[in-house]
């Protein structure tokens, strides 16, 4: 039986449909258990359903959307005790990234994350919550970037993905944005120090805290299942 192979112009489309849904989720303008249709999707990005629909199975198999046969397709939702496992397991990747990349962050990237951070202490200033989410995202991609070690930033980044439209509700006042930035500000100081037992530590702390803040809030609100 011959294999059938997407055309690859169709693939770059539906790549870019992927990066823009996934942003959507991310910042929470699509929140668990939304339900996306074929037809609104392809008009919004101005193209025929074939890369949407294969942008859906491409995030469906990363986790992030649901199909449900003739039901149509959501985005994921998952239970309180999922969500505790995720961030139980995102903990201790997150930790790791930032223990590896304590030794092997170039120069260059160890003053990307010191731009980063400057950027998300802006955000913080202005109160500009959505900008600091970005800001915030960018500045974990490039600790799991400087571990150099491709499987462990990709498992940190499916973490990261999955959990997004959680974690990104507890960014709600000046202080929770001011909170952030400091609990980075003490991150870069261990990765720049080169300890990497203490990069490791604080930054373990640090999502230890975040994911039991979560976990207390109203998760039904964010579009997590009891």
């Amino acid at each position: 039986m011959p294999i059938s192979v997407p055309d690859q112009s169709q693939v770059s489309i539906a790549e870019k449909i992927v990066e823009a849904l996934t942003r959507d989720i991310s910042e929470g303008e699509l929140i668990p258990g939304t339900k996306l249709e074929e037809q609104a999707l392809a008009k919004r990005f101005g193209v025929s359903r074939t890369p949407v629909r294969e942008a859906i199975r491409m995030m469906a198999a990363n986790g992030l959307l649901d199909i449900r046969g003739r039901r149509g397709v959501y985005v994921t939702q998952i239970t309180t005790e999922e969500l505790a496992e995720m961030f139980e397991a995102m903990t201790e990747i997150e930790a790791l990234c930032a223990m590896l990349a304590a030794h092997r962050m170039s120069l260059f990237e160890r003053l990307q994350l010191e731009e980063a951070h400057r950027q998300c202490g802006l955000a913080a200033e202005a109160r500009d919550i959505r900008t600091y989410i970005r800001c915030n995202e960018q500045f974990h991609e490039i600790i799991y970037r400087g571990t150099h070690n491709r499987y462990v930033a990709d498992i940190a980044r499916g973490f990261r993905f999955r959990t997004a439209p959680f974690r990104n509700t507890r960014f709600t006042s000046a202080e929770s944005l001011e909170a952030s930035y400091e609990a980075h500000k003490q991150i870069i100081e261990s990765i720049n120090s080169t300890q990497s037992k203490d990069a490791y530590a604080i930054m373990r702390s640090h999502s230890s805290r975040s994911g039991q803040s979560i976990l207390r809030s109203g998760l039904a609100e964010s579009g997590a299942k009891p």
